[in-house]
């Protein structure tokens, strides 16, 4: 099978151990992905933003191909034991595609919004082992064992500690490809990086002892610059995509639709178009496997619609402003306006202010705070092997990522309603709380 794709260009799978890919992405799971944009609502904010976890897992697959094919060329300095088989192989290929299949609508925004739904991690556990999936009746139809296999790698477990972090790890498969991807269809150049260098940097760490596999470690000679240019990417998409001021309302937006969908089906209330998994998410915390893998963004944005007309003021309103775009505002707060004090204040007087309305301040009116931890050397780093033989953590000998280590970016922005902006901005700025 060969693909044609906008990041990683030629993209093939051919051969008996690359067969699995095609076979797992004609399965009902799989195709699912197509109708789950890879950034939920970020084309709110980037219009271009429309690409899809399909496309995403197929070049996640890509980049584990690459990455094989470049350990392969290695692993001879390895037992046999810690080699890679084609067995191994064909379980990295199918975990690296299949990493994301349980996703839900919008992907990470429907699990932030609705907690008690389950990770998307569980789900795709769920999907693997289920007999009834067909993604689990492929694998199965590889090898018997196959399912539980690929379940524990997707999950970050295997006796090859390499192949583990390559599917679940601060340099992981999924980041390679979705930073790239990402910043291509938002039509930033923040998330670019050198794949190709990155990859073939790349060696077989020191193991702690001859009974354990090696981890992954990087050639401090060439490859350094290639874990800081990843780093940057990371750090400057979340800062600029993830975090832009349209995507964390819309995303505060559908949170509120759905805690207000909850209370009215706990309520006793009849709510039409309503998915039965959805449904039974937010009455029971529980949803059986077919009726999850029914939703997808189109449904949800489906039942969206319907309920525009919905009796009850606050859903019907709720909905009807994300659908018109008609976003809720921000006022990002800085400094002294950060500290507890100060945030409480101002929410206080956005909730009042929402109250003089007739708006539900519980609904209306929040503070997001938006955080992500740029680099942690963490317990198990890509460690830096310099040609004499001496092993460093990146955060060592890298004066970027020792500045960079342990530190957390934070945004932390005041959301409303539009119709109280010019109040609110005249009674935060008397007090000095924004610009």
């Amino acid at each position: 099978m060969i693909l044609r794709d906008p990041i990683h260009g030629l993209v093939s799978f051919e051969g008996a151990e690359e067969s699995i890919v095609e076979a797992l992405l004609e399965t009902r799971e799989m195709q699912r992905l197509r109708r789950i944009r890879q950034l939920g609502l970020a084309s709110l904010a980037y219009p271009g933003a429309e690409h899809t976890r399909f496309s995403h897992a197929i070049g996640a697959a890509h980049v584990m191909k690459l990455l094989l094919n470049h350990l392969r060329s290695l692993h001879e300095e390895l037992p046999f034991w810690q080699r890679i088989t084609s067995d191994r192989k064909v379980e990295a290929l199918a975990a690296a595609l299949l990493h994301d299949v349980g996703h839900g609508p919008f992907s990470h925004l429907f699990e932030s919004a609705l907690p008690e739904g389950g990770r998307h991690e569980q789900w795709t556990t769920r999907i693997l082992l289920d007999e009834q999936s067909e993604v689990h009746q492929v694998l199965r139809n590889y090898e018997p064992t196959l399912p539980k296999r690929v379940a524990e790698l997707v999950n970050g477990r295997h006796e090859l500690r390499y192949l583990a972090r390559a599917v679940s790890g601060i340099f992981d498969v999924d980041r390679c490809d979705y930073l790239l991807r990402d910043a291509y269809f938002t039509g930033v150049g923040y998330g670019d990086f050198d794949l190709d260098w990155f990859i073939r940097s790349l060696r077989f760490g020191i193991p702690e002892n001859e009974l354990t596999a090696p981890p992954l470690a990087v050639d401090g000679a060439r490859g350094l610059p290639a874990i800081e240019s990843f780093v940057l990417s990371r750090l400057f998409m979340f800062q600029q995509v993830y975090f832009h001021k349209a995507c964390r309302a819309s995303e505060w937006m559908l949170t509120g639709i759905l805690a207000r969908l909850r209370t009215l089906l706990c309520a006793g209330k009849r709510i039409a178009a309503v998915p039965p998994a959805l449904a039974s998410l937010c009455t029971t915390g529980e949803a059986t496997l077919s009726e999850y893998l029914d939703m997808d963004d189109s449904s949800l944005w489906h039942s969206i619609g319907q309920w525009r007309a919905d009796p009850d003021p606050v859903l019907a309103d709720l909905c009807e402003r994300l659908v018109s775009r008609r976003l809720f505002k921000t006022y990002e707060l800085y400094g002294d306006a950060t500290e507890p004090g100060a945030k409480r204040q101002a929410l206080e007087i956005a909730r009042r202010l929402c109250k003089v309305e007739g708006l539900d301040p519980d609904l209306y009116v929040g503070l997001d705070t938006a955080a992500v931890a740029p680099f942690d050397d963490g317990d198990e780093p890509l460690m830096v092997i310099f040609p004499e033989g001496e092993t460093r953590r990146p955060g060592e000998v890298s004066f970027l990522l020792n500045r960079l280590r342990g530190e957390r970016m934070e945004r932390i922005r005041l959301i409303f309603p539009p119709e109280i902006r010019a109040n609110l901005k005249a009674e935060l700025a008397a007090l000095k709380l924004v610009p």
